[in-house]
């Protein structure tokens, strides 16, 4: 089972992207709608059915910086992820520890974290996104 996840953040609204071959919403959507993140900003989640057929190519002029989550490969991550490195934006990756992400990162991006739970990528997260700021 391969997932993936991306999330941009344009320093006010986060836009995720990922796969659905895993259970995003308790593992990801969850916590990051109970996060002060969630309520602070207008964060795009691509599996709710309004934003459905919203395609990262389609708005990759506005992303400022990839937060993405490579806890396992994906195909359409990586081309996501190296779309997003030759359009020069800088990419934030975050791993589940206990897996082990793929290699190839170190050629986009010397930020590879680990987190343990939902809760505490969001904290990472903002913790990332503040020092962003």
């Amino acid at each position: 089972m391969a997932i993936c996840t991306l999330l941009y953040y344009a320093y006010e609204d986060p836009y995720i992207a990922h796969s659905g071959n895993y259970d995003y919403e308790a593992e990801l959507y969850k916590p990051i709608k109970a996060s002060e993140l969630y309520k602070e900003h207008e964060i795009f989640l691509p599996h709710e059915s309004q934003n459905i057929n919203v395609d990262l190519k389609d708005v990759i002029g506005e992303i400022d910086v990839i937060v993405a989550e490579v806890s396992y490969p994906s195909t359409g991550q990586g081309i996501e992820l190296g779309r997003s490195a030759s359009a020069g934006i800088q990419i934030i990756c975050f791993y589940r520890e206990g897996t082990k992400p793929s290699d190839s990162l170190r050629f986009i991006t010397d930020k590879v974290l680990p987190y343990t739970s939902g809760e505490d990528f969001v904290t990472e997260l903002e913790g990332e996104l503040e020092e962003k700021s």
